[in-house]
């Protein structure tokens, strides 16, 4: 018995003696039905395994399904969850579909590759689910927009991958530049990865053969336009091949650009300029993502943000420069041109003029706002246009033009040729509804 069915039983039943279990009453350990989260996971990748495993260690929250196209990805899910519970209890699928359909499940865990995002998310909204999404948030703007009105329609909780946002340096930097305390921002700074990374370990397995027998390849690529198999450009690696993924840009983008963004109070703004550069390998070749790249925007205030990878000059990670000094932050790292920051870990009371959203552990946060039906610290209109610099920038470097974006309309102004970049057509029977 889950949490939606032990309400909707709660609701409906005569008041009669009952004998029931003690594990129904949360005696075993683990939270009450009344109290539980049930989820279903759909990716064993790269992030499918960490954040399935962070929800496993949270007692009122119980997996019960998982969902892969490769079979061996898909028996290490569910054996992962049934050791944790120490059964047999959790179900494997092939279709994340017929799964999302099960009406005992109330969230789902989504880590597929930037192809699958915008199907899967509309799928699991439409079907009720509250949902934890990987960034970005989808391969296309036009996706990403699609996957914020199923949302809001459906009323459904979302949580970004975005974790930074639940790191004790990243608000605290966050927090510094919103309470003021480096006067007016005039420049920031987003140093992202650049080249390429072989994650999953192919080395030079680049030639055509056929798929095994374990991974339904067909299905794997979905809606992206068919391509030969090739070992190197699959799992793990899928990001550095624009027929799936985006590169060390929209792999990242969701990150650095997402704390830049929350330090300025852009959540729910943008650029109104871009232009961009970068070094592309041959269209054909096997990964042909950009490897260095640079993209310069305007943004409300006479702000001006840069956004690069492989340039020497912009620090990887964020900075936010203004009248007053600047502030620096990355993974495990703080800087600041005031010695003082640097000595505590959260913003005094006394210098905290603008409190940000407060969560440290982002899965737990989720399962709280499941719970309370409050937004989470990273919803989906934040995932959206946190993402949307990356793709805009991406378009004005394949168009090699400076772009004009509506922030109100969220349109391209005055280039059609751009303007059809932000969405791309589905290679069929996969539709987008």
């Amino acid at each position: 018995m889950n949490r939606r069915r032990f309400l909707a039983a709660a609701g409906s039943a005569a008041l009669a003696p009952m004998v029931v279990p003690s594990s129904v009453l949360g005696a075993d350990g683990r939270a009450a039905p009344s109290e539980r989260i049930t989820m279903g996971v759909v990716g064993w990748g790269m992030q499918g395994p960490g954040n399935t495993n962070a929800f496993l260690n949270q007692r009122d929250c119980q997996v019960v399904a998982a969902c892969d196209l490769d079979k061996k990805h898909l028996e290490s899910a569910v054996g992962t969850v049934n050791r944790k519970y120490g059964n047999q209890d959790c179900k494997a699928y092939n279709d994340y579909r017929e799964m999302m359909a099960r009406k005992d499940i109330d969230a789902v865990m989504l880590a597929v590759p930037d192809n699958w995002h915008a199907l899967t998310a509309t799928e699991a909204a439409n079907q009720g689910k509250d949902i934890y999404g990987e960034k970005p948030l989808a391969r296309t703007i036009a996706e990403q927009q699609a996957i914020v009105r199923a949302v809001q329609q459906n009323n459904r909780i979302w949580q970004t991958g975005s974790w930074q946002r639940s790191q004790e340096n990243f608000h605290k930097a966050a927090e510094l530049v919103r309470s003021g305390l480096i006067g007016k921002v005039h420049r920031v700074e987003v140093g992202l990865p650049s080249g390429h990374h072989d994650f999953a370990g192919t080395g030079d397995k680049r030639s055509i053969t056929p798929p095994p027998e374990w991974l339904d390849y067909e299905h794997w690529i979905g809606p992206a336009t068919m391509q030969p198999y090739i070992e190197c450009r699959v799992h793990m690696n899928w990001r550095w091949d624009y027929n799936i993924g985006g590169g060390q840009l929209l792999d990242w983008v969701g990150h650095h650009c997402d704390i830049a963004h929350w330090g300025m109070g852009w959540d729910n703004s943008g650029p109104s300029e871009i232009k961009g550069q970068g070094e592309f390998p041959p269209r054909d070749a096997i990964w042909n993502t950009c490897t260095k790249y640079r993209i310069e925007m305007q943004y409300p205030d006479n702000v001006e943000m840069v956004m690069a990878g492989g340039h020497g000059d912009i620090r990887g990670g964020t900075k936010w420069i203004g009248s007053d000094g600047w502030v620096w932050v990355d993974r495990g790292g703080f800087d600041s041109s005031k010695d003082e920051f640097k000595e505590f870990n959260r913003l005094p009371e006394n210098l905290r003029k603008v409190p940000l959203y407060y969560s440290r552990n982002h899965q737990r946060n989720f399962l709280d706002c499941v719970k309370s039906r409050k937004p989470t610290i990273t919803p989906v209109e934040t995932a959206h246009h946190s993402a949307v610099p990356g793709h805009l920038g991406l378009i004005a470097m394949l168009v090699g033009r400076t772009l004009k974006w509506d922030v109100e309309k969220e349109q391209i102004l005055g280039d059609a040729e751009a303007a059809n970049l932000m969405t791309r057509p589905y290679r069929a029977p996969y539709k987008l509804t």
